[in-house]
């Protein structure tokens, strides 16, 4: 039986060698650095690039990280996952070609999670939040960013064929909402025409 999220995984790899001719990969680049910057990423952090796909947020990460960063790039395209390890030889960099609910990293082992263009295609996001809850250390953040505004990245998913016409992205204060309740308080900090982004920090232990 093929699941959807099978059939998303098959949809990814079947374009993933086009994935890079489709963008201005320079001017993301740019819009990339400067999200971090944004977002305040520390030089020595260890980092989830949850769905990297052809590793662009991962290059992003990887020019701001110290050589004590460290880079998980996680994506359930195996295809992708190669096109970005074809690009990309860093060793602060580990790859997994695994969806996000089967994690394979300890607990508390990560101090931020970057869910960059990805988080529609989660058929269960509690189950996805719990599971970035359980590898982020207290006083982690976890993102859920777009660079598109949220109308925008619906219309391209439903026209995009059967395997992801349904992941669309819902309104930033309800992924703030779902992310509070599985123990990560959350925040909608961008839903407009410049983007989408919700930041959660698990809480500190005591």
């Amino acid at each position: 039986m093929i699941t959807p999220t099978d059939a998303r995984a098959a949809f990814f790899d079947a374009i993933a060698d086009q994935w890079d001719g489709w963008d201005d990969l320079a001017a993301l680049a740019q819009r990339l650095a400067a999200g971090l910057e944004a977002l305040g990423l520390e030089r020595d952090e260890t980092v989830l690039d949850v769905g990297c796909g052809t590793g662009n947020l991962t290059l992003a990460l990887l020019a701001r990280l110290s050589a004590a960063g460290r880079v998980h790039a996680i994506d359930a395209s195996a295809r992708m996952v190669a096109v970005a390890r074809g690009k990309i030889a860093d060793p602060r960099v580990t790859w997994h070609a695994v969806d996000a609910l089967r994690l394979p990293l300890a607990d508390a082992s990560a101090d931020r999670v970057v869910c960059f263009s990805v988080w529609p295609h989660f058929d269960d996001p509690v189950a996805v939040a719990t599971e970035l809850g359980r590898v982020l250390r207290p006083g982690g953040r976890l993102h859920v960013w777009h660079l598109l505004p949220r109308e925008r990245v619906n219309a391209i998913h439903a026209e995009a064929g059967p395997a992801v016409r349904h992941d669309l992205l819902p309104p930033a204060t309800e992924t703030a909402a779902l992310l509070t309740a599985t123990g990560l308080p959350a925040t909608a900090l961008l839903d407009d025409a410049d983007g989408y982004l919700v930041t959660a920090i698990k809480p500190r232990l005591g």
